[in-house]
Parts: structure tokens; C-alpha cells; sequence
């Protein structure tokens, strides 16, 4: 851990607050480190129909792309259980780079860092299309 990675999970922390989870009751906040520093951040926002709720990470990733960045170092995940990315995080985020650093907490502390390739062992990439 670093003064950065302190940065980025207060920033996942302050957008969890943002939450939309009347649901599952379940806030999640993400916030992205692109590689010019800039810091993209992200809540889940859930819906009546289950299957159209979207992630954190994946609002993180879409905003930061929107916004012109496409290349990333960092993200870190705040969830009241210190919860990983889902599959479909993990995929999304794998386009990207498997070497995107994954930083998880809860409201108290960092509870541990894994690479992409760690979340996401033999993940399907563009090699596949082939």
C-alpha cells in the first residue's frame, strides 16, 4: 500500500455512498486509475429487473473510457464485506489489461491486492477470436 492506493480506495469509498442498491442493500464504490493518473470513479445502480443492473467497476470502466482513457494501473473495490469483482467485472476489466492492479476493501481497510490475471486465470481475450 501507498499514499496512491489510499487515493483510490477513498475515492471507491466516497462514491459508495452514491450507491443505487435499494435492492440488495448492497453498496459497492469503484474507483479506476487511468495511466495519466486521472482517477474515474463508479456505483453499482441496481433495477427491478435484476439482470439490468450494472457494477461498479463496469461504471468506473465505461466512464473512463467515455472520457477519452482506455489504459489503466488501479482499481480498487469498497464493499461492506471486503467483496471481489464479479465474472463479468473480471472479464470487462481483462480487455484492458491483465496486469491492472485490484485493490480490495471494506469501510476499514484494504483487505488485499491481486493482478487480473490473478481474479481471472485463462480469461477469454482477443487471442480467442482467431
Amino acid at each position: 500500500m501507498n499514499a496512491r492506493d489510499d487515493e483510490l480506495i477513498q475515492a471507491a469509498r466516497e462514491v459508495r455512498q452514491r450507491s443505487y442498491s435499494p435492492y440488495s442493500g448492497f453498496a459497492v464504490g469503484a474507483a479506476l486509475r487511468g495511466k495519466s493518473g486521472k482517477i474515474y470513479t463508479g456505483t453499482n445502480v441496481e433495477n427491478a429487473s435484476y439482470p439490468l443492473t450494472i457494477c461498479a467497476e463496469r461504471a468506473a470502466v465505461c466512464k473512463a473510457l467515455s472520457e477519452g482513457e482506455q489504459e489503466f494501473e488501479a482499481l480498487a473495490v469498497v464493499s461492506r464485506t471486503g467483496a471481489t469483482p464479479c465474472g463479468a467485472c473480471r472479464q470487462v476489466l481483462a480487455e484492458f489489461g491483465t496486469d491492472i492492479r485490484v485493490l480490495i476493501a471494506d469501510a476499514h481497510a484494504c483487505l488485499g491486492a491481486h493482478t487480473v490475471a490473478e481474479l481471472l486465470p485463462h480469461g477469454f481475450d482477443r487471442s480467442k477470436l482467431a
